[in-house]
């Protein structure tokens, strides 16, 4: 076998258990797949190969938080949905506002959150978010009480196609948009 041969034979193996995979795949999922060791490194460039392959097609090779996944380009979303006409969630102010000030200020405590929003914190907006799988608790703060920490998880990345928190849009964006909103506090 020659080696053009065998990089499209690994990239074929990459490619069919990416498509078929339920949940983002990473590197070392991925490197699971091969008998003999795999670098990292190479994982990654036969990734960005795979990438490129697709570039002209209908589905993309996104990194996520937790991984690697294909997915719909966004132009298609529009003909997708109608195959499965699901109501989308709506959240509530509260719940969004909520989200905002954890994805943000991470870790916080309710009273964090209350502080900042100024209002108690309905618990269901906490239980609506973690049943989510949006937000988990992370800890303990070390203070009288021992109030429970509250950050973002991987899978709320990924719902939102990001790597990393540091891809949210700055927080002095929504202040223009919404002069009222205050997350500086």
């Amino acid at each position: 076998m020659t080696e053009t041969q065998h990089i499209a034979e690994l990239k074929n193996v990459l490619e069919a258990a990416l498509l078929t995979a339920h949940e983002p795949l990473s590197l070392d999922e991925m490197a699971r797949l091969f008998a003999e060791r795999m670098e990292r490194a190479t994982l990654r460039m036969l990734l960005d190969e795979l990438k490129q392959d697709w570039d002209a097609r209908t589905m993309e090779l996104v990194h996520v938080a937790s991984g690697y996944r294909f997915q719909a380009r966004s132009v298609y979303t529009p003909f997708l949905a109608r195959l499965n006409p699901e109501k989308q969630a709506k959240y509530s102010r509260a719940v969004m506002e909520t989200l905002a000030i954890i994805a943000y200020k991470q870790p916080v405590t309710r009273g964090d959150i209350e502080q900042i929003r100024g209002v108690t914190v309905n618990p269901n907006v906490m239980r609506q978010l973690q049943e989510r799988d949006w937000v988990d608790v992370v800890g303990q703060r070390e203070v009288p009480g021992r109030p429970s920490l509250y950050a973002t998880t991987k899978h709320f990345l990924d719902d939102l196609n990001l790597r990393s928190l540091s891809e949210l849009p700055a927080i002095e964006e929504f202040v223009q948009q919404d002069p009222q909103l205050d997350l500086q506090a």
